[in-house]
Formats: structure tokens, C-alpha cells, sequence
């Protein structure tokens, strides 16, 4: 599974990481988890708000951080 948290690194961007480890190692997944930052590659993505959070290559959430919980949906779905 590949997982890509998108910000330029502010709070929510930092926050939004945590509950991705969080949530992945709850679910004990193996994952490859990316931070990007560069504000190209976010935006080739059409995500305009930042945090966003990428799924195997899809857009999942954007603009908000989801809670460990909602992560873990998410991951499962």
C-alpha cells in the first residue's frame, strides 16, 4: 500500500503524518508512507487545501485532518 500525506508542513500536515503512522501500525499493514511537500507535486494531484492524503494513488481527503479512526476506515475500505 502506498500512502502519500501532502503539505507543506504545517501543524494539520504534521498532524494528518501522525495519525497516519498511528493508523497503519494499528492496522499492522505493511505501507509505504511519503511526506510531500513540494507544492507541484501536491497540486498535480488538484488537491487546492491542504493536508491532503493520497491512497494508492487517489485522492482520499483533502483539506481536513481525519482522526486515527477515520484513517483506519480508509485503509480498510
Amino acid at each position: 500500500m502506498e500512502i502519500k500525506v501532502l503539505g507543506p508542513g504545517c501543524a494539520n500536515c504534521k498532524k494528518l503524518e501522525a495519525n497516519v503512522f498511528e493508523a497503519v501500525s494499528q492496522l499492522d499493514v505493511d505501507a509505504d508512507i511519503q511526506k510531500i511537500e513540494d507544492i507541484q507535486e501536491i497540486m498535480s494531484y488538484g488537491i487546492l487545501s491542504t493536508p491532503g492524503l493520497v491512497v494508492n494513488g487517489k485522492v482520499k481527503v483533502s483539506g481536513k485532518v481525519p482522526s486515527v479512526a477515520e484513517i483506519k476506515a480508509i485503509l480498510e475500505g
